[in-house]
């Protein structure tokens, strides 16, 4: 009876070590991080994963270059021919530059490229000139862009640059909402991800480099796609970095570091946290879901995002809702599905997401874990039974 004892107590903690292994904690504890301000955003999503003050108005620095890229290449013609005026010159602009001269003729997408890549601020002035005429309407004309295009709610931007305005401010969450966006753009993307590039100006020949110690491989980091950082004194240490795995698509924003680490260190943090112990599940556009007799369709692409150990649940309701829980039946996202009219599929309603973070690879195991509970006890009592056969 003894042995039979030790068998079955060895069975149920291997079984016990296997699923624990397979499910851990739904709510995993996030990282410390030094930078005053950070958020991590889920780009196919749009789920935020982790934030602190992510909402807190700061200095953004040279970050802002994002914006006045993805605006640049948006609204202007990126084979315009730009004359640099005095303003933009090289002599008249602070910080890091291109060396940029008066009358020098430069493409508009090669000034985007000295714009991120070598975080050129005399690029970023002769873009807001070309653009709109002066740096003051440029910052005008920026505004609205990112508040009526993006729909930041926070931002106000004085300048093309990041150059130390007391009123140029955002906020962490709005600066991973215009990076999610801009990195739709596949002209933004590669600029945004390039490691170096050969600049021919009238001035300066050279190889521009990114500044940006993860995309330049400084640092070594799987998955990095694009970045971008920044410094003024007033702002501190600014970094902005989108990485990719496993389908899962990360976008890290740190403010104000009081050292150049702490942002490379907090962001590194950050992306092991949200690759370790998040996932992303897509419900291709076209899926159709069926109420009864009623069909719904997906018109769009749908994404959500939750820990890898957490299991959950789809059910669409009669008025077409598609509603993701976990089991414990907390509601985690939302989204209103099309309904279908006839049978060519003609619609009634846009798809819209009611924001709140699926799991279809682990309620499979879910189910094995089931399955498995059965097998052990089913086994367990064979192994009894032919323990009292043999006393018998």
């Amino acid at each position: 009876m003894r042995k039979i004892f030790l068998f079955i107590t060895t069975f149920v903690a291997i079984n016990s070590l296997f699923v624990s292994k397979a499910f851990g904690d739904p709510n995993p504890s996030p990282p410390t991080v030094a930078s005053e301000a950070a958020i991590v955003l889920e780009a196919n999503s749009g789920q935020v994963l982790y934030d602190k003050n992510a909402n807190s108005q700061m200095y953004p620095a040279s970050v802002t270059k994002i914006a006045t890229a993805i605006y640049a290449i948006e609204t202007g013609n990126l084979n315009d021919v730009v004359t640099i005026g005095s303003n933009a010159s090289a002599r008249h602009v602070e910080g890091t530059t291109v060396f940029l001269e008066k009358g020098e003729k430069v493409p508009l997408k090669k000034l985007v490229q000295g714009l991120l890549i070598n975080s050129g601020n005399d690029a970023g002035v002769a873009i807001a000139e070309h653009l709109s005429g002066s740096e003051k309407q440029f910052s005008k004309d920026i505004n609205t862009y990112l508040k009526n295009v993006i729909g930041v709610q926070n931002t106000n931007f004085e300048n093309p640059h990041g150059l130390f305005d007391s009123d140029h401010r955002t906020t962490a969450e709005d600066l991973a909402k215009i990076t999610r966006y801009a990195m739709k753009n596949p002209t933004f993307r590669k600029i945004f991800g390039t490691k170096e590039l050969e600049w021919d100006g009238q001035t300066w020949d050279t190889t521009i480099l990114t500044h940006h110690k993860l995309v330049k491989e400084e640092i070594p980091y799987e998955g990095v796609t694009g970045g971008k950082n920044g410094f003024v004194i007033q702002s501190g240490y600014t970094l902005a970095t989108t990485a990719e795995r496993d389908g899962l698509s990360l976008i890290v924003i740190t403010l104000k570091g009081s050292m150049k680490n702490d942002s490379y260190d907090d962001t590194i943090k950050l992306l092991d946290y949200g690759f370790k112990n998040y996932r992303t599940s897509i419900i291709p556009k076209g899926t159709k879901f069926m109420v009864g007799d009623q069909e719904y369709i997906a018109s769009e692409k749908i994404a959500y995002t939750y820990p890898k150990n957490e299991q959950l649940s789809k059910e669409t309701k009669e008025d077409g809702t598609l509603k993701i829980t976990t089991q414990e039946g907390i509601e985690i996202a939302s989204y209103q599905l099309n309904e279908v009219v006839n049978e060519t599929n003609n619609v009634k309603t846009e798809l819209k997401r009611k924001p709140t973070n699926e799991v279809s690879f682990e309620s499979i195991f879910g189910h094995l874990n089931t399955y498995l509970a059965y097998f052990s006890i089913a086994f367990l009592l064979s192994i009894i039974g032919l323990f009292y056969r043999q006393k018998i």
